[in-house]
C-alpha cells in the first residue's frame, strides 16, 4: 500500500532521528524478537497493521488456542500502540520514532477497536481513538479456560493504524491471513510470521501469498528454512498477489521464517503488505507477534485482576471479562458464590462483589469468591414389620468414597449416586442420587427390608391322650443387627401349659429368639406360633395316637411355606420311618434335619431311602450328615421312608425334625 508522499522527505529528516530509529530498532531494543528468529537477521519490530479503507481484508484476525492444561495461565496479552498517533506523520514528514500511523485526510477522526472472543462471548474489547505517542496497553493479563478465542482488529477512518502485539508463554497468536507494515527507516529484515511444518505434511504443497508489495524495487521478501536455507519469495505488484509454492520434503520439515526487507530504491515511508499461508491450497496457521516496548514508552493501561478464594488462593478456571472501557467482572466456574470486590491498586468504583469500574493507568482489582459446597446426609434403617430401626455403621459408597452411616459428607452441587453395601438376611432397592445444593443438606436414607422366618417343632407330635409334648417357637434371621421381637404361642381347645405362652427380646444371625414349654396334649389339633411386630405366623400339629412322632411347619417372610411331619413305626427289630414334606413353592437344595437317636448299646443305622412325590420333581434324595438333600423340588407332597436300626425303646428314637434351604 503506497504511502501518499514522496520519499524525498526522507532526506530532509534531522539528523537526530537516525540516531533514535537505530536505538528503536536496534536487536538490543528488541531481544525478544532476536530469540524468536534463533539467530536471523532482524531489525526489531515489524508492526502490524490495520487499515480503515480500501484494503483486500477489512478485519485482521489473530487466533489463540488455551488448552486443558494451559487454562488459567496469565494470558498477558498487551499491545504497542493501540492508538493512532497524529504526530506519527505529520506534514508529510515523519516523527522521530516513526511506526507508520498514517492518516490521509487529516479532519475525520480515526479509531481502532481491539475485541478478544472466546467459547463464552466477548472477553474484552477496547477502543483506541487519536493521541501523540506511542503508548503499550495491556489488553488481558488473566487467564481463560481452554478453547479458541479470536483477537478482532477494526479499524474506521481514511488510513492505517499499526500496532504490535504479544502474549505470555507457552500461548501464541497465530493466523493464516494477516497484515504487516514495513517501513524504509528499518533497512533490516524484519520476521513477519514463523510456520512450523510438520512431518505429515511431506508430499503436500505449502503456498506463501503476498499482496501488494508494489514492486521488487520496493521490498524483498524471503523464507529461511530448517538447516539456514533461504528461499526468495515473488515480490507482488502494485494491488497483485504473488503466490510461491513449495512442495514439501523431509528436509523442509521443522519452522519456516518469513522476512521483509525495504530497499533503499523504495519510494514511500511504509508499506502494508498482507501475508497468506496455505496447505493444498487451505488456509494454515502460522505464528505472528511479539515486541519489546520502548524503555521509554507509556504504559497507557495495565489492569490486574486477582479471582481468589477467601483465603486467597486463586480460583482455579476463574478469570475476567472487560465491559465497555472501564468496568470489568469476574468469570467464575460454575456455581461459586462471589463474596466482595476491591480495588487494591488505582482509583475507581466499586459496584458490587461482581463489577468494579476503574480508571485507566495502573489498577489491581481482587474478586473475592467461595466454592459451592453443600452436604449430603446418609443414614440406613431396616424395615422391620412397621418400625423403622436405625442402622449404624453400614457402609456405603458416594462420590468415590467410602463411609459408614450415618454420615453428612461435603460437597460441591450436584447429583451423587449412593451405592448400598448389602446386609445378609435382607434386600434392598437401590436409593435415587442425592441432591446437594450450594448451603443447604440433601438426604438419602437406604432401606433395608429384613428376612425374617419362624418356626414350630413338635416333640413328639404323636402321643397318647392327655400326655405332655413340648413346643419350641424359633424366631430367626441371617440379619446382623439386633431385631425386637414377641414371640407367642396361640394352643387350641384341648391343649393346656403351665408356663408363659409368650416372650420378647432380640435376635440377630446366629442368635434366635426362642419359647420353649411343655403342653399337654388331650386331643389331635394345631398350635400357632407368632412373631411380632411382623405378623409373621406357622404351625405345629399333634395326633394323640402311637406310637411316636413330631412336625415342624416353616414359613418365610414373603416367601415359601413348608411344612415337614415325621411318624415312628415299630416292628420287629427295627423301626419304620416317615417323613412326609409338603411344600408351595420350587425350591433348590432344601435339607429334611432328622438327626439319628444316640445313647444305644450300638449306633443307630439309616436304611435306604424310599421317595414317593410328584413325578415331575425327578428329585434324587442323598444323605449329609443328619440331614437328607433334595436337589430341587416342585410344590406337592413329598413322602421319604427308611428303616432305622437301633436297640433304644420306641420312647427314645423320636428325634425332632427340623428344615432349611
Amino acid at each position: 500500500m503506497r504511502n501518499v508522499f514522496p520519499r524525498c522527505f526522507t532526506r530532509r529528516l534531522p539528523t537526530g532521528f537516525a540516531a533514535l530509529t537505530a536505538l528503536l530498532f536496534s536487536p538490543v531494543f528488541s531481544p525478544v524478537a532476536v530469540a524468536q528468529t534463533g539467530g536471523s537477521p532482524v531489525g526489531g519490530l515489524l508492526p502490524l497493521v490495520s487499515v480503515g479503507e480500501k484494503w483486500i481484508q477489512d478485519v485482521e484476525t489473530y487466533t489463540l488456542q488455551i488448552s486443558p492444561q494451559d487454562a488459567g495461565k496469565p494470558l498477558g496479552l498487551e499491545i504497542y500502540s493501540p492508538g493512532f498517533n497524529l504526530a506519527d506523520y505529520v506534514d508529510g514528514r515523519r516523527a522521530a520514532g516513526y511506526f507508520g500511523d498514517e492518516l490521509y485526510k487529516k479532519n475525520e477522526a480515526f479509531t481502532t477497536t481491539f475485541t478478544l472472543v472466546g467459547p463464552g462471548g466477548t472477553v474484552a474489547e477496547r477502543r483506541y481513538g487519536q493521541n501523540r505517542e506511542h503508548t503499550w496497553d495491556s489488553l488481558f493479563a488473566g487467564g481463560l479456560g481452554a478453547g479458541t478465542y479470536t483477537l478482532r482488529v477494526n479499524s474506521k477512518g481514511d488510513g492505517k493504524n499499526s500496532y504490535a502485539l504479544r502474549v505470555a508463554s507457552p500461548f501464541a497468536l497465530e493466523t493464516s491471513d494477516f497484515t504487516v507494515n514495513a517501513r524504509s527507516n528499518t533497512p533490516e529484515p524484519l520476521l513477519a510470521a514463523r510456520l512450523n511444518v510438520t512431518a505429515d505434511w511431506v508430499g503436500k504443497t505449502v503456498g506463501i501469498l503476498n499482496y501488494d508489495i508494489d514492486g521488487p524495487a520496493e521490498a524483498e521478501t524471503f523464507v529461511v528454512q530448517p538447516g539456514g536455507k533461504r528461499a526468495d519469495l515473488t515480490p507482488s505488484d502494485n494491488g497483485r498477489t504473488a503466490t510461491d509454492r513449495f512442495t514439501i520434503t523431509p528436509e523442509m520439515v521443522g519452522e519456516w521464517q518469513v522476512f521483509i526487507r525495504v530497499l533503499p530504491t523504495s519510494k514511500q515511508y511504509s508499506n502494508s503488505v498482507r501475508y497468506s499461508f496455505r496447505l493444498n491450497d487451505q488456509p494454515v496457521t502460522a505464528r505472528v507477534g511479539g515486541f519489546n516496548p520502548p524503555p521509554a514508552a507509556r504504559i497507557e493501561n495495565q489492569l490486574l485482576v486477582d479471582v481468589v478464594d477467601p483465603q486467597g488462593r486463586p480460583i482455579a478456571g476463574a478469570s475476567y471479562t472487560l465491559v465497555g472501557e472501564s468496568s470489568v467482572r469476574p468469570q467464575l466456574p460454575p456455581g461459586y458464590v462471589p463474596i466482595s470486590s476491591s480495588i487494591v491498586q488505582g482509583t475507581g468504583n466499586i459496584v458490587s462483589p461482581t463489577e468494579v469500574r476503574y480508571q485507566p493507568g495502573f489498577t489491581k482489582i481482587r474478586f473475592v469468591a467461595r466454592a459451592p459446597e453443600g452436604q449430603l446426609a446418609v443414614d440406613a434403617v431396616a424395615l422391620y414389620g412397621d418400625q423403622r430401626i436405625p442402622l449404624t455403621g453400614v457402609p456405603f459408597e458416594v462420590a468415590g468414597r467410602t463411609l459408614n452411616t450415618p454420615a453428612s459428607v461435603p460437597l460441591p452441587p450436584g447429583d451423587y449416586p449412593v451405592k448400598p453395601t448389602p446386609v445378609p438376611g435382607s434386600t434392598f432397592t437401590p436409593p435415587l442420587p442425592g441432591r446437594v445444593t450450594d448451603g443447604a443438606a440433601g438426604r438419602v436414607t437406604i432401606e433395608y427390608r429384613v428376612r425374617t422366618d419362624v418356626t414350630l417343632i413338635t416333640v413328639p407330635d404323636i402321643l397318647n391322650a392327655c400326655d405332655v409334648t413340648q413346643l419350641t417357637a424359633s424366631a430367626r434371621t441371617d440379619f446382623p443387627y439386633r431385631l425386637p421381637g414377641r414371640l407367642k404361642l396361640n394352643l387350641p381347645t384341648g391343649w393346656t401349659s403351665d408356663y408363659p405362652l409368650e416372650t420378647s427380646g432380640e435376635f440377630s444371625g446366629g442368635q434366635p429368639l426362642k419359647l420353649k414349654l411343655p403342653v399337654r396334649v388331650c386331643r389331635s389339633d394345631t398350635a400357632e406360633a407368632v412373631l411380632d411386630p411382623v405378623g409373621l405366623r406357622t404351625t405345629g400339629t399333634a395326633r394323640v395316637q402311637s406310637p411316636a412322632g413330631a412336625n415342624v411347619t416353616r414359613s418365610v417372610q414373603g416367601g415359601a411355606r413348608a411344612s415337614l411331619t415325621k411318624n415312628v413305626n415299630a416292628g420287629a427289630q427295627n423301626y419304620q420311618v416317615t417323613l412326609v414334606f409338603t411344600v408351595d413353592s420350587t425350591l433348590e437344595n432344601v435339607r429334611l434335619i432328622d438327626p439319628l437317636p444316640g445313647g444305644g448299646s450300638t449306633p443307630a443305622v439309616r436304611g435306604p431311602l424310599q421317595l414317593q412325590g410328584p413325578s415331575l420333581a425327578n428329585v434324587q434324595p442323598r444323605v449329609d450328615g443328619d440331614a437328607i438333600v433334595l436337589n430341587r423340588v416342585i410344590p406337592g407332597t413329598y413322602t421319604l421312608t427308611y428303616t432305622l436300626f437301633s436297640d433304644l425303646p420306641a420312647d427314645r428314637v423320636v428325634t425332632p425334625p427340623d428344615l432349611g434351604w
